[in-house]
């Protein structure tokens, strides 16, 4: 692994803004590394501690460095749209960003939000798609188990292929699942990517399936080997990167199929379409409802132009250098 002093050079701390508020943000940091091996992305949100962003950082520098990763240079997967808490209103014009996909995630229990709003923007989803699309739903373990239940009752109705952590623990994953009794499968997010020990999920059989992210599970070889270690469907996802990040985790999604077999399902790897501007001048926006394997090369006029001001750059350098002694 590189030292400060090695990486400094390489650095590219970028600010994008977004289309629409997400995870309470219209910004989107990200720092982008220039590898020996191509461009690689760090991005952690604001809020996570020292020891979760050295996990991030141990996947950047891999996809930057390690030339014996057998990445994909062709080929595309299919990925879905996703729809953030925005007001059943909105979600027409949202979807347009998209255009044709075979599947979509709508976050729900939104702090401030009623389960009300939820149901509309999901019913404004099927409204638009109609019924042959795979509607997923995605509330980051923000609902207690009573209101999990309650809301998956009534968002049940709109046929969906699941529900992503709809609560915090592994423990009430499980009784929720035992609650539902197959009338809504149930997907694994916080509870793989935060957990110290993500078997935990299989051994209580606490979800359906898992979601994976590149960055987060520390890079494509231990993402690749948890998905081995569970052993349950999996779809991989990305945590709003830029079109660097979005690479990677297509490039997980690749290598999880050729490596272990396991059918993957639409990817959460769209969101570029969520972006305002990006770093290079062809975005990993879906096409038909896929993105492409190919290698991003950022446009230095736009690297530069959405340079992040001196005093964020300065929070992520100093950010950077806590993390490096805490790698994995």
């Amino acid at each position: 692994m590189p030292s400060f002093d090695e990486l400094l050079p390489r650095i590219h701390v970028v600010s994008l803004p977004l289309v629409t508020r997400f995870r309470r943000v219209t910004e989107r940091e990200a720092v982008l590394i220039d590898g020996p091996e191509g461009w690689s992305e760090w991005s952690p949100f604001l809020e996570y501690g020292d020891a979760e962003a050295a996990q991030w950082l141990h996947a950047a520098l891999e996809y930057a460095n390690d030339a014996e990763l057998d990445l994909a240079d062709s080929g595309s997967i299919p990925v879905n749209a996703t729809v953030p808490a925005i007001a059943a209103a909105e979600v027409p014009a949202l979807l347009e960003r998209y255009g044709t996909v075979r599947a979509v995630k709508v976050k729900v229990a939104e702090p401030g939000q009623t389960l009300e709003d939820d149901v509309a923007r999901v019913r404004a989803v099927r409204e638009v798609l109609g019924d042959d699309v795979l509607v997923r739903v995605d509330a980051n373990g923000g609902w207690s188990l009573e209101e999990a239940a309650r809301a998956l009752e009534q968002l049940g109705a709109f046929t969906l292929d699941y529900a992503e952590q709809p609560v915090a623990s592994v423990e009430d994953l499980a009784r929720l699942r035992e609650q539902l009794d197959g009338r809504v499968a149930i997907a694994a997010d916080e509870s793989i990517r935060k957990a110290s020990d993500p078997l935990r999920v299989t051994q209580l059989g606490a979800a359906d399936r898992i979601i994976v992210k590149a960055q987060p599970l520390g890079g494509l070889r231990r993402a690749t080997e948890i998905v081995r270690e569970v052993g349950l469907p999996v779809t991989v996802s990305s945590a709003l990167d830029t079109s660097v990040g979005l690479t990677m985790g297509a490039q997980l999604a690749a290598r999880i199929a050729r490596e272990t077999g396991t059918e993957v399902s639409p990817a959460g790897l769209g969101t570029a379409a969520l972006l305002r501007a990006d770093v290079t001048r062809a975005p990993k926006r879906p096409v038909e409802g896929t993105i492409s394997l190919a290698p991003v090369v950022p446009d230095r006029d736009l690297v530069e132009q959405h340079a992040a001001s001196a005093e964020r750059r300065a929070w992520w350098l100093a950010r950077l250098e806590r993390c490096l002694p805490l790698l994995p």
